[in-house]
């Protein structure tokens, strides 16, 4: 019986893992050219494949073409579709088309249409184009127009200039309306101007104020002034407050300032303070800021 010294073992097992190694590498070789086939990539290398390999990347290659077809892309090759696919796809293309006209979206072949589409799609085209007439959309063909929906879009045009006028549009033209449609543009513009004077916000114009709006929008400044100061807010103006409203505010004041020396919390100003509020404050004084 032979014995296996220890320079024939280390020869045995780098032979062995030499085997494996190569194995591995041409496994994994395989496997990166199948996913390049199964993907279209320009690596494959079809003739590594087996035949079960082969026929599954044809098909997933048959599925793509048939898919960019559908989808009416360049790279689509009609010669590699089946009688039956062709067939479908033509389907698709002539009810694509057909609706595309219809609906006035997207791209329109008239050529491509049997003649009762060809009629029907007619008259979608001189409805879509006299509602796009009557909106002041664009494409709009007047010429293709009837009298009577000439009369129609004429009174839907005049309609949106009031309106426009009415909600202060820059397009209005004032000089279009009615002396009715004038006067109810003229209350609207009062009432608007009103609106923002009174909220404190807008343009306002106070010389159109009647003498009445005028001490309405005067009371509303009041209270938003008073509500300023009362909040604290930069825009008070305490020149602008009664004397009983400015005993009241001090009041406020004065206690906001002595919660706030007694909990640390908040601005608090010792001075202010009265001496039966000061002998009451237990906590240490609040930091000075620096």
């Amino acid at each position: 019986m032979k014995v296996i010294t220890r320079p024939m073992l280390c020869f045995l097992i780098a032979c062995l893992c030499s085997w494996q190694g190569s194995l591995f590498a041409q496994s994994s070789g395989e496997e990166t050219n199948l996913t390049a086939c199964r993907y279209g990539w320009d690596s494959c290398n079809h003739s590594k494949l087996s035949e079960a390999e082969s026929h599954e990347v044809d098909a997933g290659a048959h599925q793509r073409n048939l898919a960019d077809c559908r989808m009416g892309l360049n790279s689509c090759d009609r010669s590699q579709l089946s009688a039956l696919e062709a067939n479908a796809l033509a389907i698709s293309e002539h009810q694509r088309n057909a609706s595309a006209c219809m609906d006035g979206i997207g791209s329109c072949d008239h050529s491509m249409l049997t003649s009762r589409e060809a009629r029907a799609v007619a008259v979608a085209e001189r409805q879509q184009n006299v509602s796009r007439c009557r909106e002041g959309w664009q494409p709009c063909d007047h010429s293709k127009l009837s009298a009577q929906e000439i009369s129609a879009v004429a009174a839907a045009r005049r309609q949106r200039n009031v309106s426009d006028c009415l909600e202060a549009v820059s397009s209005c033209d004032y000089s279009a309306l009615t002396p009715v449609e004038a006067r109810a543009v003229a209350a609207a513009d009062r009432e608007r101007n009103l609106s923002h004077c009174t909220d404190g916000w807008g343009p306002c114009d106070r010389s159109k104020l009647s003498p009445q709006e005028a001490r309405v929008v005067e009371l509303a400044d009041h209270q938003r002034n008073r509500s300023a100061c009362k909040n604290g807010a930069e825009s008070c103006d305490y020149s602008k407050l009664t004397a009983s409203e400015a005993t009241a505010l001090e009041a406020v004041e004065r206690r906001r300032n002595f919660h706030a020396c007694t909990t640390g919390y908040g601005y608090c100003e010792p001075s202010r303070l009265t001496a039966a509020e000061a002998r009451t404050i237990t906590a240490e004084p609040p930091p000075t800021p620096r």
